[in-house]
């Protein structure tokens, strides 16, 4: 089926006037929870991913002006700048060719949206709208948070999702919600309470990006083809928010993936708008080397540059993508921050409450000595599977049983249904355990392993059940359950 556009919310762009700043942080902080959704922001990879379709047009890229002088809004006091490696090369020039990355570089993405109300002085065409209107500023809540990572030395990019409302210290504001940080004290506070957050995890370089440029950076993609897991009706007059969308496999348009991205009435809220956000993010990957859109490159890198606040040099930017586009989809690794959803008995506002024992083990495996937990493995019966099945055959769920419970799995739920028709079964290591999800993969003898947190919540390992295992288990003919 095809996503019905209807009416949309129109943003105001002031072009490129200073960032607008907020009137009232407190105020701003109150409005964390503001109804009609907030984006999920994958600006940075959409624009790597898209960027990375162009990689083999390297005079093209060369043909913009190299320069180390970083891409910033506003410039950094030298303590906020000192909070970074700023003055530690991350990338060389290689003369006529691509400048390459020299060593892994972690990179805090802020994905900022402030409206109308957010601010003392919003813009003159804003002033008569009887709607809030999304003005540009980098100044406000961080709706989203991803540390990216890119280690050119094991050739694998990594994307950790840490959700807006992260309970943890924000260093002289107290505990508080993680997204606060850059309300409180810009990107550099941000990427503190990133750090202190992940054990102290080095943050190298960030990217703010605001709303302006999503939409006409993903129609310059060619849109996006991805599964939408349910019809999706949603209507905020206050912010002429509309989404309508069916569910099914669809080709979406910008304005159609973002009204895909800021749905959140599917009973994960904000989890599950990170959970469409590696959806969509893998999809934009997967359509990365269409050489159809090599003429883009002017139009992709414009918008990139002009909605984004970064320390990042042009240089950087180039190597990142470069290295990005030279990456095998199964060395793109999406995590999740480990957590679970706070219950009013425990805070009265809603948090999401890390996991600091699984928190470390994911930060030493993919953040500090990649190479330290290869081949390790837990006994099976310590790991929490769930199968979420999308071939409606009762009997291959069963067969996928026995097969757990011969080889040792036997804290196993069947979870709801996989809405998507999959050919080929997901092996997805939710908790981000590579190793566990392979040995699973071995044990079965089907399937494919993905690094992702798409399954369920609560598992370790989520098994999303495609057609591949019809083959083993139901005969010919009687494919009814």
């Amino acid at each position: 089926m095809s996503a019905q556009k209807i009416s949309k919310s129109r943003p105001i762009n002031p072009g490129k006037s200073k960032a607008v700043q907020p009137r009232n942080l407190q105020a701003s902080r109150g409005k964390s929870a503001r109804k009609g959704g907030n984006l999920n922001w994958v600006w940075l990879l959409f624009g790597m991913t898209g960027v990375a379709m162009l990689s083999a047009t390297a005079g093209a890229l060369l043909a913009v002006t190299m320069t180390t002088t970083p891409l910033m809004q506003r410039q950094l006091t030298p303590k906020e700048a000192a909070i970074f490696s700023q003055d530690e090369q991350i990338s060389k020039n290689q003369g006529l060719s691509l400048p390459e990355l020299t060593r892994p570089v972690n990179i805090l993405v802020l994905g900022i949206k402030v409206l109308t109300t957010d601010v003392d002085n919003p813009p003159p065409e804003a002033k008569n709208l009887r709607y809030q209107a999304t003005i540009n500023s980098f100044e406000g809540l961080s709706d989203t948070m991803l540390l990216l990572r890119f280690n050119p030395q094991t050739k694998k990019m990594v994307a950790l999702s840490i959700p807006r409302d992260t309970r943890t210290t924000v260093e002289g504001y107290g505990v508080t919600k993680i997204n606060e940080a850059n309300a409180d004290g810009g990107p550099a506070l941000s990427a503190k309470a990133t750090s202190e957050l992940l054990g102290g995890v080095g943050i190298d370089r960030y990217v703010r990006i605001n709303v302006f440029g999503v939409e006409k950076l993903i129609d310059a993609l060619g849109g996006v083809t991805v599964y939408v897991p349910q019809d999706m009706k949603y209507q905020d007059d206050s912010q002429h928010l509309y989404i309508n969308l069916k569910a099914g496999r669809q080709h979406l348009n910008g304005d159609q993936a973002l009204q895909l991205l800021r749905f959140r009435y599917d009973g994960n809220g904000d989890i599950g708008r990170i959970q469409r956000q590696q959806m969509v993010m893998r999809a934009l990957m997967e359509q990365a080397l269409n050489p159809g859109t090599i003429a883009k490159l002017p139009q992709i890198l414009s918008i990139i540059q002009s909605h984004i606040d970064t320390n990042l040099s042009v240089e950087e930017l180039i190597a990142l993508v470069g290295f990005a586009a030279r990456t095998n989809r199964s060395n793109v690794q999406m995590l999740m921050l480990p957590g679970t959803f706070s219950t009013p008995a425990q805070y009265q506002a809603s948090y999401w409450l890390p996991d600091p024992q699984k928190i470390d083990r994911m930060v030493g495996q993919y953040f500090k000595d990649e190479n330290s937990t290869i081949g390790q493995t837990l006994n099976p019966a310590y790991l929490k599977i769930a199968i979420q099945d999308s071939t409606g055959q009762a009997k291959a769920v069963q067969s996928l049983m026995d097969s757990l419970g011969k080889a040792g799995y036997t804290d196993v739920l069947i979870d709801r249904t996989w809405s998507e028709p999959l050919v080929q079964t997901r092996i997805v290591a939710q908790q981000g355990s590579v190793e566990d999800a392979e040995a699973l993969r071995r044990a079965l003898g089907f399937g494919e392993v993905r690094t992702e947190s798409t399954g369920n919540l609560q598992s370790d390992i989520t098994i999303q059940l495609g057609q591949d295992i019809l083959r083993r288990t139901v005969p010919q003919g009687s494919r009814n359950p």
